[in-house]
């Protein structure tokens, strides 16, 4: 499962780095001459209600999933390990104020949030990737947090205060390798979830604006079509559930192969 969800991922990698040599077509070229066309010789995936190539879409938007997949985590990633292995490695007021801050942000549903959040800063990719550090950290704070509880009582941390090093270090050298296993397995899936959330927001018109060859905003233009020209919306939404399942079997099989919980 590992090596299919690696290969999946890296093969989609690949095509947005190939996007220009892959694609038959310009992916905003517009031909009045190809509307709907189904899929066939000339467009593989068929075109669109305004002629557009849509393979060449998909292509090229493997570019922009990739990108908001891997850019979107980076934040939360950041301040959700840095709240979580303070909070646990300190305990006391710290953690107070900590859970107290992941205790007023689990209740909502996180999509709702990062929505009305991106509703109050207007559409926009920037806007979504400041919704997700705002949200997005709780889930990995709760992660390290619980490991640096247990992490703080173990022999080396032990032996580490002992000797004299300073809590930053113990932080960075001790504590924040050891805690990365379960964090890193979170991860993969929450790759997932920013690339479908972000496609979403396209969809709504509230993400990445048209003509962008973004798959939430290829699906979207395609519903009004969708009973004469499936295609249009097909092929996107199929390419999402691709690198989805792929990034998908990374985190299980790194879940097996380190045998944490999930």
């Amino acid at each position: 499962m590992f090596v299919t969800g690696v290969g999946l991922v890296l093969i989609w990698g690949l095509i947005a780095a190939a996007a220009p040599l892959l694609a038959t077509h310009d992916p905003y070229a517009i031909d009045f001459g190809a509307l709907l066309k189904p899929p066939g010789g000339a467009h593989w995936f068929g075109t669109d209600n305004v002629g557009r190539d849509t393979y060449s879409r998909v292509v090229y938007g493997a570019r922009l999933a990739l990108y908001i997949g891997l850019l979107g985590v980076i934040a939360p990633l950041v301040i959700g390990m840095t709240i979580g292995l303070v909070a646990g490695y300190f305990g006391g007021w710290v953690d107070t104020i900590a859970m107290r801050m992941v205790d007023i942000t689990v209740p909502f549903p996180f999509f709702v949030l990062v929505l009305s959040i991106v509703a109050v800063l207007g559409p926009g990719i920037e806007n979504y990737f400041i919704a997700l550090a705002l949200v997005g950290w709780v889930g990995y704070a709760r992660l390290a947090r619980a490991e640096a509880l247990v992490l703080r009582q173990s022999e080396f941390v032990l032996a580490a205060r002992t000797m004299g090093f300073s809590h930053g270090y113990i932080l960075l050298r001790h504590v924040l390798p050891n805690a990365l296993s379960p964090v890193v397995v979170y991860l993969m899936t929450d790759v997932t979830l920013v690339i479908l959330f972000g496609a979403a927001l396209g969809f709504l018109g509230m993400g990445v604006s048209p003509p962008a060859a973004e798959w939430g905003v290829m699906i979207a233009e395609g519903q009004t079509h969708v009973s004469s020209a499936w295609w249009i919306s097909f092929f996107p939404g199929l390419a999402m559930v691709l690198i989805g399942v792929g990034f998908a079997l990374i985190g299980d099989g790194l879940a097996r192969m380190l045998r944490i919980e999930r």
